[in-house]
């Protein structure tokens, strides 16, 4: 398996930041606890040198071993910070922390009159009230960041950076001719990141020797330009430096939709896979097709036109308007032709519905019989 390297070092200085934390919060503590020994030590007995070495030093070992207990929660505390403060986009935090400081000024004020209580009732009562009003500011102003940037000309969606409304486009989904219609449906909204390697890829595509992989290919670049050009959708092209030096493409998609907060869209099963994996948003177009498509039964006769021939001798193979691959036996002479068939079995894989099925009429399977022509 390749290992990560921009992951490695990530792993590695988290690791050293907090063991430096670790060693910070038990030197502190070592200190505190020396001098309590010493301050134990003067107020009890008769003051020696050797009874003062020892209050030290029994406050220095019992401060080692509570500060590296002490310490090892503070780290990881601080890390779960870290990580959720990670998770959420920095414009929000920037809206939570503007609301923090508004919502302080209203408290600051209705705290005059509670001073006059008591101490042992007006205090608590404060501290409440500060803790009341900051929290509700704080997560006021994160719901309302979209509104509170707009005050200012800034569209916040424009960067990408709003949870639940971004989307990071895989190769695979761009290719599915069906994105555009769901994105024109509203089924698909908001910000849309196309990253510089996924680009690249639908440009190879687009040169493949291959007639239908180039056609594919040049849809998908049009219709990326026509998204670009519509004003009820963002499709921002990404080129983000964390991602550039990854060397597969399917992590560096996964690591941008993770970094972003983002959702993944991608017909590739094993890419959805590694992105739930790492608790990012999947959303797939055959995924919704299988759930909005009407189920085919066996035994129900279906029109289909074969194009090309399977895997095994005599199939040919057809695709349902929704996508399905059809194979039918014993049908490889009706290529380019449109037949009814029956089905005969249908698997559920993880790109999709497969569909078996032979021809209605048996009797058009059947090679001529040699001489009737000339007959």
């Amino acid at each position: 398996m390749d290992e990560n390297p921009d992951t490695d070092r990530g792993h590695t200085g988290r690791r050293h930041r907090g063991s430096l934390l670790v060693e910070l919060v038990r030197l502190i503590m070592v200190g505190l606890f020396a001098m309590a020994g010493w301050t134990v030590t003067t107020r009890i007995g008769k003051v020696t040198t050797g009874r003062l070495a020892l209050g030290v030093f029994l406050g220095a070992g019992i401060g080692f071993v509570l500060g590296g207990v002490f310490g090892r929660h503070t780290a990881s505390a601080a890390t779960r910070v870290e990580r959720e403060f990670r998770r959420i986009p920095a414009p929000e935090i920037l809206a939570g922390a503007v609301g923090l400081v508004v919502a302080l000024m209203p408290a600051a004020l209705l705290s005059i009159p509670i001073f006059h209580l008591p101490p042992t009732a007006s205090f608590p009562s404060v501290a409440l009230l500060y803790y009341v009003c900051g929290y509700l500011g704080y997560h006021i102003g994160r719901s309302k960041s979209d509104e509170l940037f707009a005050m200012f000309g800034v569209k916040t969606r424009a960067a990408g950076t709003r949870e639940g409304e971004v989307l990071v486009l895989d190769t695979s989904a761009i290719l599915d001719g069906r994105i555009e219609s769901l994105i024109r449906m509203g089924f698909l909204s908001g910000t849309m990141l196309v990253s510089r390697r996924v680009l690249g890829e639908l440009q190879a595509v687009a040169d493949s020797s291959d007639p239908t992989r180039r056609t594919r290919g040049k849809k998908a670049l049009d219709m990326l330009v026509a998204l670009r050009r519509d004003p009820t959708v963002d499709v921002h092209l990404v080129d983000d430096e964390k991602t550039s030096r990854t060397t597969d493409v399917d992590a560096a998609l996964v690591r941008l939709a993770k970094d972003r907060g983002a959702a993944l869209v991608t017909n590739d099963a094993n890419l959805a896979k590694v992105a739930q994996a790492l608790d990012v948003q999947v959303r797939s177009i055959h995924a919704l097709a299988d759930a909005m498509r009407p189920p085919v039964t066996v035994g129900e006769r279906v029109n289909v036109r074969l194009i090309r021939e399977g895997r095994e001798s005599g199939q040919g193979v057809g695709y349902l308007d929704d996508g399905t691959m059809v194979v039918v036996e014993r049908a490889s002479r009706h290529i380019g032709d449109t037949v009814t068939l029956v089905v005969t079995n249908v698997l559920q894989t993880s790109n999709g519905q497969l569909v078996f099925g032979k021809l209605a009429d048996m009797r058009a399977a059947e090679p001529p019989v040699a001489g009737s022509a000339a007959s």
